[in-house]
């Protein structure tokens, strides 16, 4: 007489099957699996640096060592350890890049959330970003740098600050598609403010966006801090990639020491390349159309 209950239920539960089988074969992609194997290598040597080797400092005996048993990774010209260098410099520019792109990505979500739900802020918000992504960010950074006192977190502000119009046009663009979703028009007649909409209903639309964004923006914070670091413009105190390949311009010995330049640079391309293919499968999931939805 009456209806099945099992068929009204069903469409609720689909939903959430097809995200669990999303995830879940996220990481049978080899690709996917090898991106995230990289970055949680690179994780943990930056936490259990201090057990994996000693931070380099002084000089040592080896002087410009190529790599060996005793070296890995070979010396420089003080006789340091290249590879505790790469170890402790994980350390830094994980930091920098890490804290960076969460500060990019919280300004940008703000701002992009802000401007696709309210018109009025959404003028202004477009030109604030079409602006800062016109100006010629890698000149502005070095002007910056040059002017605080380079450290640790003045770099992370530096980088953050540059880092977020390209993550609020991204969620500017895929909350304006929420909001227009019909739900959002019944959640405004039931009489739900313009914050509980956005929190509530389109910030968790766009989570896995974010989630692509803290990954692309890390790794751009990575690739800045490495190129400023290089520049002189670094934490003088804190080893970081940029630092090792700038100890080996000064010192003069990159064509003689190749293994000097040869490792921070791999360990750059590694990490920035696993953190790009790793958001590429996730942003790859989100398309209901490679997922048979």
């Amino acid at each position: 007489m009456s209806a099945p209950l099992p068929a009204v239920q069903e469409p609720a539960s689909a939903p959430v099957a097809v995200k669990r089988s999303s995830w879940s074969g996220y990481l049978r992609q080899p690709v996917a699996a090898l991106s995230v194997l990289v970055l949680l290598v690179m994780v943990l040597m930056a936490v259990f640096a201090p057990l994996i080797a000693d931070e380099p400092s002084g000089a040592g005996p080896d002087v410009l060592q190529p790599p060996s048993g005793a070296h890995w990774f070979g010396t420089d010209d003080l006789g340091q350890d290249v590879f505790a260098q790469v170890v402790w410099g994980t350390r830094t520019s994980l930091v920098i890049g890490l804290a960076a792109s969460l500060l990019a990505i919280v300004l940008g979500t703000a701002i992009g959330l802000a401007a696709a739900y309210f018109r009025p802020i959404d003028a202004v918000a477009t030109v604030i970003t079409d602006v800062m992504l016109a100006l010629p960010t890698l000149p502005l950074m070095i002007m910056l740098a040059a002017v605080v006192n380079p450290n640790v977190w003045t770099l992370t502000l530096i980088i953050g600050f540059f880092a977020w119009p390209e993550v609020a046009r991204l969620i500017r663009s895929q909350g304006l598609v929420v909001s227009a979703m019909p739900y959002i028009d019944g959640a405004r007649v039931l009489g739900a403010t313009g914050w509980r909409i956005v929190t509530r209903e389109i910030l968790p639309a766009v989570v896995s966006l974010m989630i692509v964004s803290v990954l692309i923006t890390a790794s751009r914070a990575v690739i800045s801090e490495a190129g400023l670091s290089f520049l002189g413009l670094g934490d003088p105190d804190a080893w970081s990639w940029g630092r090792i390949l700038l100890n080996a311009q000064r010192s003069g010995t990159i064509a003689l020491a190749w293994w000097q330049t040869l490792f921070p640079s791999l360990a750059i391309l590694f990490l920035v390349l696993a953190a790009t293919l790793a958001g590429t499968r996730i942003n790859d999931i989100r398309d209901p159309r490679r997922n048979g939805g």
